[in-house]
């Protein structure tokens, strides 16, 4: 009986189990397990509770199903359509390639007209591109248009918005459908949906945009340009926060966000959600309603505490203590807070959709900025919490280099825009994106020099070779006699008796001709004389019959023992990028004159190393300027492939600066100084010279040395002044350092000594 009992009671145990597995989603449909299963949805969890779950969003945003003002994707599309006709331009079906090829990448802006108002900012557009070297007062040599129509505020609710740009632009006669034409716009669309209409057909015309949609972008042929204020500098622009005792790179704050909060229309949801993420310690995210005619109408239940906490924190403060900066979307994708945040050296975290970055064709973001998600806000904070230390600090390197190379001033935005647009119409010889995300960038690494990294002296070592064992000697002389000079005689023969001299050069810049080849000194090495135009400059020309990389520059009255020139050679192959030399002279600030001062005193500072007597870094050219086997030769106009120092003086510098620079007393040494400092951020280096080796007058004019110094000093003044002015700030570096032979002026036998003839007075 009891084994019976045992076994009903298993068979039935066993009957509800195989029920429950095999037929339990039949017994959901039952009363009273759906009743309970209701129950339990209705009670759990009660998200307005704030006692037993934290709420991260108001009841009336779970219940909302989106901003009704934010356009639909079919109506994005059709606006998208209306403005962008050309969607599918490219270089290759909408550009006129054939303009450039006669007389190269020349720009033309057209002619103002009379009463034609100009914003700030397209003013300082206009002018970046009329001081440059791309731009053409002849519209036949152009290869690229610039309308002088404002198009930068297409918000026709601005006071700056232009009417019948269509009707206007139909008129000119270049405008050919826009093809060729460069379009530069900072804002577009209007209240509320702020989309990219710009009011008129842009045609065929390559748009430098802001804010730019990735919908509406049109690869390898748009360009994304930052959003900028009208107050940004025209040229040369403020440095990055970024200093040597800014390490290590943790700061007080680790994430920070202080702007606008938007209560309604597009781009509210993102700056309304920030307030999440603050903790009041090392988060710190403010926002403030307080903004706009009507905001008191709009506002929220935290729009009053918002606005008492947004003052208790100084944005500047904010963005000088914080490791990393919030750049969320505004009304546009776009915001001024991106700039700020590179200046700061503060790492941008985007959260902005969608958005084509500035410049994205050419530099690298994901090496300076944190790329976020507007939908994954939340995971913001753990996200920039597991950035290592190391990779910290290499982000903020990176923000200061692009801020400076590229976002500093107006001149570098319209610049690289401009340079961007170039390398497209030679893909073989642009720039690579190791150039562009590199010191010293993409504008001063031409790649109308070279495009391999061998070939430029701040790459030797990711390259993995070395500067060249030899050096070129080049002589300028302007001696009017029929033979050569004493002095020269005596150089020469000094510098041909180096271990590391490979050939001498010597520019005559006398209108009288050269002495015969007899009449100059014979040498162990190649003696060239070339034929100059008399301008100082022209020693910076490229001439193909410079055969090393390290140029040694002197003057005819320069006096330098073989121990000076091969010491000095040592010590340039350890800084191949920079100027290496004797005479210094020096520049310091003068707070009466408010203005960059030149002296020629001698004082513990140097910034500036006299190319009389001079070692930097010079390419040989494939074809061009030059002189063979001691007759001489010719100088025609330099190359259209010259070299990398010598490339930037003839190429980057703009043909006034040049005539600065062959007019005035010594602004050559200047100019390339300045060119050099701008290139590698660093001083030159002076090397061991003789207390008699100073800067040499000539004898014709020993009799009026007072006046003539006076005369030069005063030169040199005005040419510091003017190419301080192009340039926009003051490239040169202040050193105090002095490099030495081991056991210079020890006392200890002379035969220890490899330089013994350096110590004699």
């Amino acid at each position: 009986m009891q084994t019976r009992k045992k076994f009903i009671f298993l068979t039935f145990l066993a009957s509800w189990l195989l029920l429950f597995f095999f037929g339990g989603d039949q017994l959901r449909h039952f009363p009273f397990f759906s009743r309970r299963k209701t129950q339990a949805r209705r009670n759990w969890p009660r998200w307005t509770d704030r006692s037993l779950l934290q709420s991260f969003a108001d009841p009336q945003e779970l219940q909302s199903d989106g901003d009704p003002t934010l356009p639909s994707p079919r109506e994005r599309r059709a606006v998208r359509m209306s403005v962008y006709k050309n969607s599918r331009c490219r270089m290759e079906t909408c550009f006129d390639f054939s303009r450039c090829e006669k007389h190269g990448f020349k720009v033309f802006t057209y002619p103002r007209e009379k009463d034609q108002p100009l914003s700030e900012s397209y003013s300082k557009i206009l002018a970046s591109i009329e001081r440059s070297r791309y731009y053409t007062p002849d519209p036949a040599e152009a290869c690229l248009f610039i309308l002088s129509i404002d198009t930068l505020d297409r918000d026709h609710l601005s006071g700056q918005y232009i009417r019948h740009v269509d009707e206007r632009i139909r008129g000119f006669p270049l405008w050919n459908g826009g093809r060729n034409h460069l379009i530069f716009n900072l804002y577009s669309g209007t209240w509320p949906s702020y989309t990219e209409d710009l009011g008129f057909d842009i045609g065929q015309a390559i748009l430098a945009k802001a804010s730019f949609y990735t919908e509406t972008f049109r690869p390898g042929f748009d360009i994304s340009i930052p959003l900028f204020p009208k107050d940004h500098p025209q040229r040369g622009g403020e440095r990055g926060w970024l200093y040597q005792d800014s390490i290590p790179p943790k700061k007080k704050y680790l994430l920070v966000f202080k702007g606008k909060r938007y209560l309604t229309g597009i781009g509210s949801s993102t700056r309304n959600a920030l307030h999440h993420i603050h903790n009041g310690k090392d988060i710190i995210s403010l926002t403030t309603c307080k903004h706009g005619k009507d905001w008191e109408k709009h506002k929220d239940t935290r729009c009053d505490k918002d606005n008492v906490d947004y003052e208790k924190f100084d944005y500047q403060e904010l963005l000088h203590n914080s490791t990393f900066c919030i750049v969320p979307r505004g009304r546009r994708l776009g915001s001024f807070r991106f700039l700020e945040a590179l200046q700061a050296a503060c790492i941008p975290v985007l959260l902005s959709d969608g958005w084509e970055l500035p410049f994205a064709e050419a530099i690298d973001w994901s090496k300076a900025a944190v790329m976020g998600n507007e939908r994954l806000l939340l995971q913001v904070p753990s996200a920039v919490r597991c950035i290592h230390p190391e990779r910290v600090l290499a982000f903020q390197q990176q923000t200061q280099f692009l801020w400076d190379a590229y976002f500093s001033s107006v001149d570098k935005i319209v610049h690289t825009t401009l340079e961007i647009i170039k390398d497209r119409l030679l893909p073989h010889r642009s720039r690579s994106r190791f150039l562009w995300n590199t010191l010293p960038g993409g504008l001063l690494a031409l790649p109308d020099f070279s495009t391999h990294l061998g070939d430029f002296p701040f790459y030797y070592l990711q390259h993995g070779s070395g500067p060249s064992e030899k050096f070129t000697a080049f002589i300028r002389t302007t001696t009017p006699a029929g033979s050569p000079s004493q002095p020269i005689l005596r150089l020469i023969q000094a510098i041909s008796a180096s271990q590391y001299c490979a050939q001498i050069l010597v520019l005559w810049s006398c209108e009288k001709p050269p002495p015969p080849r007899g009449k100059w000194p014979q040498t162990t090495v190649p003696l060239t004389i070339i034929q100059g135009r008399g301008k100082l400059s022209d020693r910076f020309f490229p001439y193909t019959a410079i055969q090393m990389d390290a140029m040694l520059s002197l003057d005819e009255h320069s006096t330098l023992s073989t121990s000076e020139v091969d010491f000095a050679f040592v010590v340039w192959r350890s800084f191949p990028e920079r100027i290496v030399g004797f005479p210094t002279q020096s520049h310091f600030w003068d707070p009466e004159q408010r203005r960059w001062g030149y002296t020629s005193r001698w004082t513990n500072e140097l910034s500036i190393v006299l190319t009389a007597a001079a070692f930097y870094h010079r390419y040989p050219a494939a074809w061009g300027l030059g002189g063979l086997g001691g007759s001489a030769a010719s100088c025609p106009p330099p190359l259209s492939l010259p070299r990398y120092y010598h490339s930037l003086f003839t190429e980057y510098l703009p043909a006034g600066l040049r005539e600065l620079a062959g007019s005035l007393a010594a602004c050559e040494d200047i100019l390339m100084n300045v060119l050099v400092a701008a290139v590698t951020k660093l001083p030159p280096i002076k090397v061991t010279q003789r207390k008699q080796h100073k800067e040499t007058v000539p004898q014709q004019v020993k009799g009026t040395a007072g006046a003539a110094g006076g005369r030069r000093l005063s030169q040199r003044q005005d040419c510091l002044t003017q190419v301080v002015d192009w340039f926009g700030f003051m490239p040169l570096v202040s050193s105090q350092l002095r490099l030495d032979p081991v056991l210079f002026k020890d006392q200890v036998s002379v035969l220890r000594k490899k330089y013994p003839s350096l110590e004699k007075a």
